[in-house]
């Protein structure tokens, strides 16, 4: 398992970095694929709770977010996400009794939890965006693989044994130690910011990534699934991939956004 997890990185990274690198339409686009794989995934995972929202509606819902980002004026958010509610309120009419206020609940956080993604692109508007985007991209596959290989080799006390067994408070803290050191020669290398803030920054990251991670392994143990999809060998699905930047990539907008950086 271990060898296709390196493959998929050897494959899925290069193309996520040179993405990153150039920005613009080409970034935006790969993210809005990542979130329309990732829409169809959740609406799998649902369907394991026996909640069954609107395909067509979710799938729109993150398309007209994607679209308002890219045309950068915010006073459409308002609108789209009232016409996307009126637009379950009324399938919950028109598709009584089998369209229920579950299947309304659930296609509208669908679409509010994959519009999370968006910040990845957002990141990349911010002032030194590349910069930014590489230390959340940086930060958050660091916290992974010191978590992984952390909890793998010292793992004794369980985080959250109900929850996900495998993860270790070591682990944890492997994460949350490897992404400082990545972010910090980062630093070093690029002098993006100050050491001491990007430090801070990097157990940010590290921490919200960690969150991300455990938010979508309750989404799965609910629906009584390991993977969310198959479509990444040795990681499974699009958002087993990417849920750690869930939370990492809003972290990361906000904390420079609002900082003195």
């Amino acid at each position: 398992m271990l060898h296709l997890r390196v493959l998929s990185a050897l494959v899925g990274i290069p193309v996520i970095v040179y993405a990153a690198w150039h920005g613009g339409l080409l970034l935006l686009s790969v993210v809005g694929i990542i979130m329309v794989l990732g829409v169809m995934e959740m609406l799998n995972l649902l369907r394991g709770l026996n909640i069954h929202p609107s395909r067509t509606l979710a799938l729109f819902g993150v398309l007209m977010l994607l679209a308002v980002v890219y045309l950068q004026d915010w006073r459409y958010i308002g609108i789209v996400l009232t016409i996307l509610t009126a637009l379950h309120l009324i399938l919950l009419v028109r598709g009584f009794p089998e369209y229920t206020p579950a299947d309304g609940a659930g296609g509208l956080f669908t679409t509010l939890y994959l519009s999370l993604l968006i910040y990845i692109y957002l990141i990349s508007t911010l002032p030194q965006g590349k910069h930014w985007i590489f230390i959340m991209l940086v930060g958050t596959w660091a916290s992974d693989t010191f978590a992984y290989f952390t909890g793998r080799a010292f793992g004794r006390h369980k985080l959250t044994p109900n929850l996900s067994p495998k993860k270790t408070w070591e682990g944890a803290i492997g994460g949350i130690l490897g992404s400082m050191a990545a972010v910090y020669i980062y630093s070093i290398l690029f002098n993006p910011a100050p050491p001491a803030v990007l430090i801070l920054l990097g157990a940010l990251i590290s921490i919200s990534s960690q969150v991300g991670d455990l938010v979508e392994s309750a989404l799965k143990r609910q629906a009584k699934i390991k993977d969310s999809g198959t479509i990444i060998p040795g990681h499974g699905g699009v958002l087993d991939r990417f849920d750690s930047m869930l939370l990492s990539a809003p972290l990361v907008y906000y904390f420079v956004s609002v900082s003195i950086i």
